[in-house]
């Protein structure tokens, strides 16, 4: 496929004022980034924005895949070549998360507003967890269902960020974090050897069902209900 110097131009252009939007809002937050400001640093006019963007909530959106594309793609990497402990990588993701957002404080604060639609790329960032909490379900050492694991992470570590966020440098809590691991983990992990308690075993059963050779798709997706259905019963 041929890409002609218009194409190739107009990214150019785009990638310039990702730069330009991310500069801005490192530096001082997510009221600076105005289309306004932001092509004036550019040295372009607003339209281009528009026209690339649609607006300012577009632009922000194209700065958040920008930054996080790297974060997700390295976390990405890692989940799919990794041979280390499911459970140790796991609480990796946890940490990378946190300092993520302590170094990315206007970013994390865009991306995790309540008033906006999930982002593309929270939600990828999302999948990778996905990807870690099902490694823990197939290794028998998840206690809950997948979904409540993830959901605990998610909820706990975003919470933690926004937390620490919000006081001011010299009086946060070093400890917060791994202190909010350890009860989360102590919550949706087993203790000790894997699948050593009843629900750890038919939530690492659910997790490998769909590979079942011999059953069709219909009988897989029976079988999954059936033990989604016996886990949430354990956990209530």
């Amino acid at each position: 496929m041929t890409v002609s110097t218009e194409d190739v131009e107009r990214d150019g252009v785009r990638l310039r004022l990702i730069r330009v939007a991310s500069s801005l809002l490192a530096d001082k937050g997510t009221a600076a980034v105005t289309t306004r400001a932001v092509a004036q640093a550019a040295g372009m006019q607003a339209p281009a924005i528009y026209r690339l963007f649609g607006d300012k909530d577009g632009l922000l959106e194209a700065v958040a895949e920008h930054v996080m594309d790297g974060y997700v793609a390295e976390k990405s990497a890692h989940v799919a070549a990794t041979e280390s402990d499911p459970v140790a990588d796991l609480h990796a993701g946890w940490t990378s998360h946190v300092e993520f957002g302590l170094a990315n404080p206007a970013l994390f604060r865009f991306l995790h507003d309540p008033e906006r639609a999930p982002s593309p790329a929270t939600e990828a960032g999302l999948e990778v967890l996905r990807t870690r909490v099902h490694r823990v379900a197939a290794a028998g050492r998840l206690r809950v269902s997948e979904a409540r694991a993830v959901a605990m992470v998610h909820a706990a570590g975003t919470g933690a960020v926004t937390t620490l966020l919000a006081a001011p440098t010299a009086d946060r809590d070093p400890g917060l974090a791994d202190a909010l691991w350890d009860a989360v983990s102590r919550a949706i992990l087993t203790d000790g050897a894997p699948v050593e308690a009843g629900a750890a075993r038919t939530v690492a059963f659910r997790a490998t069902a769909a590979e079942l050779p011999g059953l069709s798709d219909a009988e897989k997706s029976l079988l999954e209900e059936w033990l989604q259905r016996s886990i949430e019963a354990a956990q209530g």
